[in-house]
């Protein structure tokens, strides 16, 4: 897509319906957006000694993996997958039998399908477009459900849980990395903050405490929500402004999603937000 075209795709999302726009704004996020040098990741990152994005986010994709309980014989559900990296690394580091990922982004559902097939993992790791608080499978279908760093954008995320819930096999688990609110009562900008910058809906910024009951109402048991904040926060914060400032993303990207970009992590206060790992099981 030309310059132009993704300005005028930029400048014209349709805010009617939280779906459609962030299936519209994730479209605009092609393949020139990212921060990665050999990767199409599109998350914070785990900073524990990385000095690369892609590494920290695939730092962050194992964590994730581990706290799931990935092994063989598994079948996984994986929601808001991107661009497909973080199943492409699950199937080969912790060898589940199938990862159905699910995306409302047609586009990246297209790239991912084809990075699948340039792999040979097509069998292995399947695309689907569709929505996490309306999962398009039967109960009982899988072993594990994932969401790394996509949670927070599902209006709302208790739809997901449920529906999580309702997917997973008795003995199932979910597992999710995800950011939500410090405070015990958000302030309204905090909540627009969170809602314009980062796509999450107001509804889903609450603190630690209230994302655990929340598991719990679904009906999930062991549940356990580990703050990881300060290994992702500032570090992928400072990573990302030198990284935008760099010739080759300044000559790839949008200059209005770059700007945008910027001066969002400028104005940032990120002690504000919370970052965690959190775990839940079906008995």
């Amino acid at each position: 897509m030309s310059l132009l075209a993704q300005t005028r795709r930029l400048f014209r999302i349709d805010s009617s319906n939280w779906d459609n726009q962030l299936a519209q704004a994730y479209d605009l996020l092609s393949t020139q957006h990212g921060l990665g040098e050999s990767s199409l990741y599109l998350n914070f990152g785990y900073w524990d000694g990385a000095t690369r994005y892609d590494d920290a986010c695939q730092r962050l994709a194992e964590i994730l993996g581990e706290a799931a309980g990935l092994g063989p014989g598994c079948t996984q559900l994986d929601c808001g997958s991107g661009f497909g990296d973080a199943a492409f690394y699950w199937v080969e580091r912790f060898k589940p039998d199938t990862i159905d990922c699910l995306n409302t982004s047609r586009s990246q559902v297209v790239k991912a399908s084809e990075r699948a097939r340039a792999a040979n993992l097509e069998q292995r790791v399947r695309l689907h477009l569709g929505s996490a608080t309306q999962i398009p499978f039967a109960a009982a279908s899988f072993d594990r459900v994932t969401a790394l760093e996509s949670a927070h954008h599902y209006n709302t995320r208790e739809d997901f849980f449920r529906e999580a819930f309702r997917v997973l096999k008795p003995g199932g688990r979910l597992a999710t990395a995800d950011f939500l609110a410090v405070e015990a009562r958000p302030k309204r900008w905090l909540q627009r903050l969170g809602n314009k910058v980062f796509g999450a809906s107001t509804a889903n910024m609450y603190p630690r405490s209230g994302y655990a009951q929340r598991l719990e109402n679904a009906g999930f048991t062991g549940v356990r929500v580990e703050s990881i904040a300060d290994k992702v926060f500032a570090p992928s914060v400072a990573f990302a402004r030198n990284r935008l400032r760099t010739r080759e993303v300044r000559a790839r990207m949008n200059p209005f999603i770059r700007w945008g970009w910027a001066l969002s992590l400028a104005s940032w206060a990120h002690d504000e937000f919370d970052y965690v790992i959190a775990i839940a099981d079906k008995l």
